[in-house]
């Protein structure tokens, strides 16, 4: 009941609603281009190697991400985020020159545009987010956005592989690019009262190395983001094993299909509850349990089983996101709003840079060890960050207590 009703809270807030309403809009045009792309790659070229390279192009300006997360602290954050809609539906119809390999470098053009947007774009929705939704809702705000974004995962490629397959590449960039054009609108209805942001007078660097000296610094953010970093870079260690893992099971590569769908149904339950979770455990227990939960999934993976297979994929759905929630939410909880465009997207490269390193080492290891060997090692390394995340929770736990009864001796 409680969960039901501050999720309620959130959804019938005005702006908080038209922001989700957006983001359900342009996370539908995304996830439908992310597939597409790769397929129209490996049709013009052959290749089973050059469709990675969109995923890597998209992921790449993650890398610069506390130097793109100052342009966020400089403009206010409702017209930079309808600016970056405007500009992605603007770039898109180029893609409708792409007819031949020799056309691809304008899908890779348009791919990089759609991650350094994506970054600027994450570092302004935090600053504005954090004027829009209020605190004590920040968690389940972060949760509902998690199942939004996870639950187009699982609509909006299919619908973007139909429409590839019957129009072509071209249509999925003009559905996406509608998609953005009606974002941007919805981000035009919200009633955000916003100041114009303060120039520190220092230069670009300087106000970078600040927001990455405040989160590294910070007791409560650098425990969460560290683990965070972590998780993701074992995660997708393990994710590299899957279809090695579903050609033992005896199956046909399609079948990853059901275990991502599988995965994603865990993400979106785990996005519902995570409001309810971070008020009940706090940050850190809470993403420890998900990281310890997301550890004996992993593990489980290694046992051949359809039914331990499916299994670990709506456990790992479910545990997964938890990490991500709590440090997420801390960052908007925990950092001032002149820094918190540097600093959200500091996070993220800290977060998310780990997962590109996983998949290239990920990919060399699958090859020379079997997924029995390594998924058990990577389940462990993963119980590991749990635990020590747990143990920093309990420390601080106690030195808030001992805190307490000194201030208030008997």
């Amino acid at each position: 009941m409680t969960t039901s009703w501050t999720l309620l809270r959130v959804v019938r807030d005005r702006n908080a609603g038209l922001y989700l309403t957006g983001l359900l809009v342009s996370a539908f045009g995304t996830s439908s281009l992310s597939l597409a792309s790769g397929v129209w790659v490996r049709d013009l070229t052959g290749s089973d190697s050059l469709p990675a390279l969109c995923m890597l192009t998209a992921w790449a300006p993650t890398l610069a991400g506390p130097a793109l997360g100052t342009i966020a602290d400089r403009v206010r954050p409702g017209p930079l985020l309808i600016t970056l809609h405007l500009a992605l539906a603007a770039a898109l119809p180029a893609l409708f020159a792409v007819r031949s390999p020799d056309g691809l470098w304008l899908l890779f053009t348009v791919l990089l545009l759609y991650g350094t947007a994506g970054v600027v774009g994450e570092a302004a929705e935090s600053a504005l987010i954090a004027s829009v939704v209020p605190g004590d809702l920040l968690g389940d705000f972060s949760g509902l956005r998690t199942t939004v974004t996870e639950g187009m995962k699982l609509v909006a490629p299919l619908t973007g592989a139909g429409l590839y397959a019957a129009f072509g590449g071209p249509a999925v960039a003009c559905l996406d690019a509608g998609t953005f054009v009606l974002a941007a609108g919805l981000c035009a209805l919200l009633r955000v009262p916003e100041k114009r942001p303060a120039r520190s007078g220092g230069c670009r660097r300087k106000e970078t190395a600040e927001g990455v000296r405040y989160l590294w610094g910070h007791p409560v953010l650098r425990p969460l983001v560290r683990a965070g970093g972590t998780t993701m870079l074992l995660a997708s260690l393990s994710g590299t094993t899957v279809y090695a893992v579903v050609d033992r099971l005896g199956h046909s590569p399609a079948w990853t299909g059901v275990l991502y769908a599988v995965q994603g149904f865990g993400s979106v339950t785990a996005g519902l509850v995570s409001g309810a979770a971070l008020r009940r455990l706090g940050g850190r227990r809470f993403a420890a349990t998900g990281i310890a939960l997301t550890a004996l999934a992993v593990a489980a993976r290694a046992v051949p089983s359809d039914a331990m297979a499916l299994a670990s994929a709506a456990a790992i759905g479910l545990g997964l996101p938890c990490v991500l929630v709590a440090a997420f939410t801390a960052v908007q909880r925990e950092t001032p709003g002149p820094l918190l465009g540097r600093v959200t997207a500091t996070a993220n490269t800290l977060v998310f840079t780990p997962s590109v390193i996983g998949l290239a080492v990920g990919a060399g290891l699958v090859e020379i060890a079997s997924p029995q060997l390594l998924l058990p090692l990577y389940g462990l390394a993963l119980l590991v960050t749990a635990s020590l995340l747990a143990q920093r929770a309990d420390s601080a736990a106690r030195t808030a207590a001992r805190s307490e009864s000194d201030a208030n001796p008997a």
